[in-house]
């Protein structure tokens, strides 16, 4: 990465809809005022029992969304989803009613989100959180990301590893055959350094993502970048980074 980068959509950012922190339009004016072409809205999945979106508001979300697209037509407003990866099959919190309303639909796992068979669900959870026990969970963990990214039109797979010890090798291979983006979360440490020089030469393309909770961390990108160019990945294979 030997030019200058300019990365020009930040398609993962939270609201007061999850667990952001400011609402779609200071997201959307922050975006504008960092100098973003796109801004992506793309709150957690239902099935988190913490934060998720309640179900019964993506549909709000899409009017606001197209509310905002009318107000501030200098910028692409999209309106996203960060589904719960839930087992090991790939199930994720999606579903044919709710997916209308959504431009994309991204995809990670996370701690809370609820299991679609609670006892192994639970035990992978427990095994994650506790260091000792994560290397117990690195097969199901890949196969989750592995069969998610198959059985789902997935725009990105969010921070992969980030939770929970995966086969990162095996992952960037089905994102490679399914056609699915990659993140670089400046949020999170993942993709890290070391995951992104172990796929480095499969051919996979990464979407950059700012992961942020407030309005001023929309556009936030420092912390992926330098790990990219830290790893020496093509500038090219990033698809939200321009060159200048």
């Amino acid at each position: 990465m030997n030019t200058n980068p300019k990365v020009v959509a930040d398609y993962h950012t939270h609201t007061i809809y999850s667990d952001g922190k400011g609402t779609i339009e200071q997201n959307v004016k922050s975006a504008i005022d960092k100098g973003l072409e796109i801004i992506g809205i793309s709150d957690h999945g239902y099935k988190h029992m913490g934060f998720g979106v309640k179900y019964n508001l993506f549909e709000k979300m899409r009017y606001e969304i197209d509310l905002m697209k009318e107000k501030y037509p200098q910028i692409k407003i999209l309106l996203g989803v960060e589904c719960n990866i839930l087992d090991d099959r790939g199930n994720i919190d999606i579903d044919d009613k709710i997916l209308g309303y959504f431009d994309y639909v991204m995809a990670g796992y996370h701690f809370g989100s609820m299991p679609t068979r609670w006892t192994r669900g639970m035990r992978n959870h427990f095994n994650n959180y506790f260091k000792p026990l994560k290397s117990l969970e690195k097969a199901y963990n890949t196969r989750a990301l592995v069969n998610a990214m198959r059985n789902n039109d997935i725009f990105v797979l969010t921070h992969p590893g980030d939770k929970g010890d995966v086969d990162i090798i095996e992952v960037a291979k089905a994102a490679q055959e399914t056609k699915t983006y990659m993140e670089i979360n400046s949020h999170h440490k993942n993709l890290s350094i070391e995951q992104l020089r172990l796929i480095k030469n499969i051919d996979v393309e990464y979407i950059l993502g700012s992961d942020s909770h407030l309005p001023n961390h929309v556009g936030d990108f420092t912390n992926a970048l330098e790990r990219a160019i830290s790893a020496g990945v093509d500038i090219d294979k990033i698809v939200n980074v321009r060159r200048v």
